[in-house]
């Protein structure tokens, strides 16, 4: 097994401290796609392929959503251990198979936004239930713009009726062609439910409350418990639909990087976050919805925000489990 080693001058505690806080961003199911490799002058980012879903996500667009998020909060954590992070995203020859390499770009004071943000890593949770019936008001709605920009990236907001409705559409299609896909489907099953001693995927603590028919939104079903009666979903979540300005594996690690600096902002503003993912994984919902967009945005997933009641964190795997051995080819 990989041990923990020094790396950008940081001794073994810090970078596992580092480390950890980079896998505590989301995915899919919770299964975590991440993998670095550490030398004395960098930490590479890689994906594990080992954990790609290959129904759900078979362009791995979303697992690179995810490793983005990881890239994010392990700036984060840099920052506070006074590093500078310098970041060469899919470095090619330089790091055969990795997603990005960070390297020491000097020393740094951490800003108080950043700190902030660091702070709430650990409090960020993937709220899949029912929300409370109270807006999110336009000072906390363009502190989430804000922070996507800050990723160059882009928060379009679902303000009105039309457009509203058009992306239910677009959610419920998608969704009924993924419960029709077995594959889908086993995926969806090896991450929930009742799994005791996993390191990963989706405990009936973090799953919500089953669907229902009258349900606004189309939700994924992970195996939460049944609700009890009255407790129907909120009415009017703010829906958002995150998007990179340009497609391809560039664009959904920036994306991804801004995804987590706005579900941070989320948090720190006492916001709740759950993803309705199925029409960015739908290729053709996904194109119907880019159209939408205006054909310039590429999006890459739609955010559903709001107040609720906080929910239990998800397991993780270690950090051992994380690292690439330096005679191991890393996956990719």
């Amino acid at each position: 097994m990989a041990q923990v080693t020094v790396a950008l001058g940081l001794g073994p505690e810090q970078i596992e401290d580092a480390l950890t806080t980079a896998s505590l961003a989301p995915s899919v199911h919770n299964a975590q796609p991440w993998r670095f490799r550490l030398q004395r002058d960098r930490i590479e980012l890689h994906a594990d392929s080992s954990r790609r879903l290959a129904a759900t996500d078979p362009e791995d667009r979303e697992l690179r959503l995810s490793c983005g998020a990881a890239l994010f909060n392990l700036r984060l954590a840099l920052e506070a251990a006074g590093v500078r992070p310098l970041v060469s995203m899919l470095p090619g020859h330089d790091a055969p198979g990795a997603l990005a390499v960070v390297r020491r770009g000097g020393t740094i004071k951490i800003s108080d936004e950043n700190r902030a943000l660091l702070n709430a890593v650990p409090h960020r949770r993937t709220n899949r239930r029912p929300f409370l019936e109270a807006p999110v008001d336009p000072q906390q709605r363009h502190a989430l713009v804000r922070a996507a920009e800050l990723e160059r990236s882009w928060l379009h907001v679902i303000t009105t009726p039309e457009d509203r409705a058009q992306l239910k559409r677009f959610v419920q299609h998608a969704h009924e062609i993924q419960l029709g896909d077995e594959g889908v489907q086993a995926e969806l099953a090896a991450f929930t439910g009742h799994r005791p001693g996993a390191s990963d995927g989706v405990p009936p603590a973090s799953a919500g409350v089953r669907p229902e028919m009258q349900d606004e939104w189309a939700f994924r079903d992970f195996q939460g418990p049944e609700r009890h009666p009255g407790k129907n979903y909120e009415s009017d979540p703010l829906i958002v639909v995150l998007c990179s300005h340009y497609d391809g594996p560039l664009g959904e690690l920036q994306a991804g990087q801004a995804m987590q600096r706005v579900l941070l902002t989320a948090t720190t503003r006492g916001l709740s976050a759950s993803f309705l993912s199925q029409p960015v994984e739908v290729h053709r919902v996904r194109e119907d919805l880019r159209r939408a967009l205006g054909g310039m945005l590429v999006p890459q997933t739609v955010l559903r925000l709001g107040f609720s009641t906080p929910v239990p964190p998800t397991p993780r795997r270690p950090v051992a489990d994380l690292l690439v051995n330096s005679d191991e080819h890393a996956p990719c």
